[in-house]
């Protein structure tokens, strides 16, 4: 395990590699070059503190479950950009939980209930959105997708710096 962190920690649903391949191509195709220092991702937790060594333990300990499928269910325009949204009753249940694990730590956006998503395009005008959104919706199928574990990232005003993963067991 990484040393504790004083940023603020992001914790993100790891997904297989292969699934979030079609995302992250989407992503560099979409999302203008000057904000895309990330992969795509799904972000569980936007900011914890990167000092409390129950954080990785509690993602340790959920860790060792079955890895599971989310549906990818439809495709949203946001205003500024588009996302695929994601559902899973699993996910729901299992952020929940973690929800309870975090509460002293938990800001106000992070309290809120999950609506996970996959953000392919952001910062881009209106009309972008609705082009790159009508383009997408056209030939959408909802398909599956993997959840393999969990990461964690130090925030660090703009980039991530990876600390930890937490695998899924098979």
């Amino acid at each position: 395990m990484h040393l504790l962190q004083p940023k603020p920690v992001i914790v993100t649903l790891e997904i297989a590699p292969s699934d979030m391949a079609v995302f992250n191509r989407l992503r560099e195709a979409h999302f203008p070059g000057h904000a895309n220092y990330l992969q795509a991702h799904v972000t569980l937790f936007h900011k914890l503190p990167g000092m409390e060594p129950s954080i990785p333990e509690v993602l340790a300990c959920n860790s060792r479950r079955s890895s599971f499928s989310l549906l990818v269910e439809d495709i949203v325009n946001f205003g500024t950009g588009v996302a695929y949204t994601l559902c899973s009753l699993e996910l729901q249940e299992l952020h929940a939980s973690l929800q309870a694990a975090f509460d002293p730590w938990l800001v106000r956006q992070d309290r809120q209930p999950l609506r996970p998503h996959i953000t392919i395009q952001n910062k881009v005008t209106a009309f972008k959105a609705a082009q790159l959104h009508a383009q997408l919706k056209q030939e959408f199928v909802p398909f599956s997708i993997t959840a393999t574990g969990f990461a964690t990232w130090a925030y660090l005003r703009g980039p991530w710096k990876a600390l930890d993963r937490f695998m899924f067991a098979e």
